[in-house]
């Protein structure tokens, strides 16, 4: 598979993270339903059943969310092409998975994406660069959040907008991962996600 040249960040999802720093982990059908009403508008959808992800999908369009769909936390959904076909055939936006080659595929096929990334050490993180290189995602989630503290250069090196996750507990974590050149976080935590970026600054 030839390499797809690299495209401008949707300016959706830059103008989203502009005042709303806080993506919403959501874990489950129920916790979708509490996040349509919640002024987060961006979000990763994970743990909804396959019978169950065409319904919860097509809630959150309706409540105007920008959702990815992880791939790798959804029973029943595969990493093939074919995969890929049915989410956007129920009118998914984007995808989250660690694959690189997902995440070009989906690139390709008009979806937003965002790749995952578990930084163990520094030799992982260069690995993880040279396949955000191919594979242009939207969006980068690094993990743990706490390890930015430690890779702010090389995490400035991604050339792509990046929120960090695991461990967000607090607000004081949000501002951390801010300082240290994250466009935002993700978080399952639900009292974070209504939290403004002007609360931040005014805090």
């Amino acid at each position: 598979m030839g390499l797809r040249p690299k495209r401008p960040v949707d300016r959706r999802l830059l103008a989203a993270l502009a005042e709303h720093p806080v993506m919403a982990s959501i874990v489950g059908v129920a916790m979708a339903g509490r996040f349509a009403s919640r002024s987060a508008p961006l979000g990763i959808l994970a743990s909804v059943p396959l019978g169950d992800l065409e319904a919860t999908v097509a809630a959150t369009v309706a409540a105007r969310k920008i959702v990815f769909v992880n791939m790798d936390s959804t029973p029943g959904l595969g990493h093939d092409p074919g995969a890929l076909t049915y989410l956007k055939g129920i009118g998914a936006i984007g995808i989250c998975s660690t694959r690189a080659a997902i995440i070009e595929r989906a690139g390709g096929l008009g979806l937003l994406t965002m790749q995952k990334v578990f930084v163990t050490d520094r030799s992982n993180l260069h690995r993880s660069v040279q396949s955000i290189g191919r594979s242009h995602p939207d969006l980068v989630q690094l993990m743990p959040a706490v390890m930015l503290r430690y890779i702010e250069r090389e995490a400035r090196d991604l050339g792509v907008p990046y929120l960090a996750a695991g461990f967000v507990q607090e607000e004081a974590d949000v501002s951390e991962a801010l300082q240290h050149g994250a466009a935002g976080v993700c978080t399952s935590d639900d009292t974070l996600w209504d939290l403004r970026r002007s609360a931040l600054r005014a805090s």
